[in-house]
């Protein structure tokens, strides 16, 4: 017999509970008598920005001082003291880049216009920091943040406590519970709407998949864990879409972009584009939202739970069709899917390509994967400027010397994994972006030069891939069988990147591209849910391939035609009350009708 099971994803640990979850609990060996502010919810921001990428792995949502050298203006908010005398203010930060220099993103805090003794932002780890003691008035107090380098100072919240020593959580999971009890969320009840079909990942693939299901009439929900949509299209990311449109050219021109050069300023055009067009939709949208679990009963997901990112307010959304566009595979691996990460060896697929041997498919199977890239460029300022010192970011600039950063700016290392270590992976680049341009400011043709963009949201190619009823692979591109269920084409060469050094070079920020021109080809609309999980779909660079099958279909247009082809299927589940997977098997004709290969 089945049971229904609610999971709840805590730090990114998986907890399993027979009923449905609220909030976190209270957990009594912590202090809760002080005053908590998170650092998403300040009222002001500044010229800090929320960054919501980290928050399965470090247990919160940060603000980052993301200057690109130069301080940003300080975060400000109110909160209200619950009685007058003297306050230990401790924040939860971490020095980012440690090593035998000066911490890079430092920081103070101000309250009531004082100036605590620490300066934050210096010590190893994610861990609480004490600012200092502070004696304050009963009522309304004012906390100001300040940044002093510029150069990607953090922090997660900020306690008052009358204690000196409080006892404060650190690791995600207890951090889940104690931020619910210490604010008062976990008194609340859980909001639940119901929708015909839950998109989760509002990247290109997922705004494609909610139009194409909204087309049909269906009550869709649109779950992204950022203000915009876009992914990696976005104007915070900024990668030009690539790839043909196949069959979906009136969707995807709606969400699309121009080919400007990648980390270009125009992203913003197309940025005011997409969020008009889903805006005019029917779709119901929900920004800022993170996933943070979902309820099974044997193979069936029937709903995922998701947390604003600067309230903290939980909302369950019911459906019995799910989409996975996340990019990285959350719904089908929390909800047990079988799943790959990392390359097959070059001999269970015949993936071999004699040409680039290792580089290419390896012999035995490992964990190298296509990496993340974080994009920036500079421009002409009106006066000579400088550039401070950046001895964090020497080990590993070295000498290299550069005044922007394309695709290949890009950071993958076996040792690390792509979701897990995400932070580390991001922060990398930072360095090896900063210590290149400072060796460029030496030379007297750059005085003019200025930093103008340097993206905070990695760009990821590759992570988890959610097996479906088939297994994309090499030969399927350079072959072409014929599919009789196909619901998408690309002629993009299939396009594998690896890392330099181990091609010898000794920069390990940088990757290069290995093409293979096939023409066209063709996927299965099998590739497209999950084997496992019975309502599950899945569109985007976590569809059901190899490492070398992804190489070509992963980029974004290519992923919005798998988006329109799941979105399309959804309205044929509800029509004929049936599965993913028997829309395939039964109602083919009819998917590929609407995706548009057959004539209605």
């Amino acid at each position: 017999m089945n049971k229904r099971q609610f999971l709840r994803i805590i730090g990114g640990t998986i907890a399993v509970a027979a009923v449905a979850p609220s909030y976190g609990f209270s957990l009594p060996k912590f202090s809760k008598a002080g005053v908590l502010v998170e650092a998403a919810s300040f009222e002001n921001l500044g010229g800090w920005v929320l960054d919501t990428q980290f928050y399965q792995q470090i247990g919160g949502n940060v603000l980052l001082a993301h200057g690109i050298g130069k301080p940003v203006a300080n975060a400000s908010t109110s909160v209200n003291v619950p009685e007058s005398g003297k306050w230990h203010v401790f924040v939860r930060t971490r020095n980012w880049c440690e090593g035998p220099w000066e911490a890079p993103g430092q920081f103070k805090v101000h309250i009531n216009g004082k100036t605590l003794r620490e300066t934050l932002g210096t010590e190893k780890g994610w861990a609480w920091q004490n600012a200092g003691l502070i004696d304050l008035p009963k009522g309304a107090a004012n906390i100001e943040v300040e940044d002093l380098t510029g150069f990607e100072g953090r922090f997660d919240a900020i306690y008052l406590s009358k204690s000196s020593s409080p006892e404060l959580p650190n690791d995600a999971e207890s951090l889940y519970h104690w931020k619910d009890d210490v604010t008062g969320r976990n008194k609340l009840a859980i909001m639940e709407e119901l929708f015909d079909v839950v998109i989760v990942g509002g990247g290109i693939s997922g705004c494609a998949a909610a139009l194409a299901a909204d087309s049909q009439g269906l009550k869709v929900a649109l779950i992204q864990d950022r203000p915009v949509f876009g992914g990696n299209a976005s104007d915070e990311v900024r990668v030009h879409t690539e790839g043909i449109h196949g069959k979906g050219e009136k969707i995807l021109r709606s969400i699309d972009t121009e080919h400007y050069p990648n980390g270009h300023e125009n992203a913003k055009y197309d940025q005011e584009k997409r969020e008009k067009s889903l805006a005019q939709s029917n779709v119901h949208l929900f920004p800022s939202q993170s996933c943070i679990g979902l309820e099974k009963e044997g193979n069936t997901i029937h709903s995922i739970d998701a947390r604003h990112i600067t309230t903290g307010i939980i909302k369950r959304y019911r459906a019995a069709q799910f989409i996975d566009c996340t990019g990285d595979g959350w719904l089908g691996y929390w909800a047990g899917a079988e799943y790959r990460y990392g390359r097959e060896a070059s001999s269970e697929f015949n993936e071999v390509w004699e040409k680039h041997g290792e580089l290419w498919s390896p012999e035995k199977p490992d964990n190298r994967v296509m990496g993340t890239s974080v994009l920036w460029n500079t421009d002409y300022g009106r006066y000579p400027s400088s550039f401070p010192k950046v001895p964090w970011a020497m080990p590993v600039a070295n000498k290299d010397s550069a005044l922007s950063g394309d695709w290949n700016w890009e950071y993958s290392n076996e040792n690390l994994n792509q979701i897990d270590d995400a932070e580390q992976i991001r922060d990398h680049m930072f360095r090896a972006i900063y210590g290149n341009f400072y060796n460029a400011k030496k030379s007297p043709k750059n005085k003019m030069r200025e930093l103008t963009f340097i993206g905070f949201i990695g760009g990821r190619r590759e992570s988890r891939r959610i097996m479906g009823d088939y297994i994309y692979k090499m030969s399927d591109a350079i072959d072409k069988p014929d599919f009789p269920d196909i619901v998408v084409e690309e002629k993009r060469a299939l396009d594998s990147h690896y890392q330099l050094k181990h091609h010898g070079h000794h920069a390990d920020y940088r990757s290069e591209a290995l093409f293979r021109r096939v023409g066209m080809y063709y996927l299965p609309f099998r590739c497209f849910y999950s084997k496992d999980i019975d309502n599950l779909m899945m569109a985007g660079r976590n569809f059901s391939c190899t490492h070398i099958g992804l190489a070509g279909p992963r980029v974004m247009n290519t992923c919005g035609q798998m988006g329109i082809a799941t979105g399309y299927a959804a309205a044929l589940c509800k029509k004929y009350k049936v599965s993913p997977r028997t829309v395939g098997q039964k109602y083919i004709t009819e998917l590929r009708t609407l995706v548009g290969y057959n004539k209605a």
